[in-house]
């Protein structure tokens, strides 16, 4: 996918088993599929005239050479690492080399969950965590990112 250069342009950023949202632990999760949240970011984010991308993946890999592959057409990241969250250095090291800022989201409360749950390797180089709002975090992080962006 080739990206035409955008002012301003928002990645949304997924990682393993966001793909399965609305039908994955709905208590935990809720009923909101990944599609659904983007659909509403992006009516958001179109009245702005700016640029709104996702991609989601199971493996780090992708994520890492997607982020690397557009990292000069994008302005701003929201980040759900998901379980790369308490386990991903590599995607840490992108995310510090390529110098996009991000806000690290979370549909669950991290530090309410299992013990190894309560490490994040992104939330020191973020520029904000949002985390325990449900898939509202998502929205809150874009509303964030514009006032930052000015759009």
């Amino acid at each position: 996918m080739k990206y035409k250069k955008y002012k301003n342009h928002v990645l949304v950023l997924n990682g393993p088993n966001l793909n399965l949202l609305g039908i994955r632990e709905p208590n935990k999760y809720g009923h909101k599929s990944l599609q659904d949240i983007i659909q509403i970011l992006s009516n958001k984010i179109n009245q702005k005239n700016c640029k709104l991308s996702h991609f989601q993946s199971n493996a780090e890999y992708e994520l890492i050479n997607y982020l690397i592959k557009y990292k000069d057409q994008i302005n701003y990241i929201i980040l759900n690492p998901a379980a790369f969250t308490h386990t991903s250095i590599a995607l840490r090291d992108t995310l510090l080399a390529i110098k996009i800022p991000f806000i690290e989201v979370h549909i669950t409360n991290i530090y309410k969950r299992e013990l190894f749950r309560k490490n994040s390797f992104f939330s020191d180089i973020s520029n904000g965590v949002i985390l325990g709002l449900g898939t509202y975090g998502y929205v809150l992080a874009l509303k964030i990112i514009m006032k930052r962006l000015n759009i």
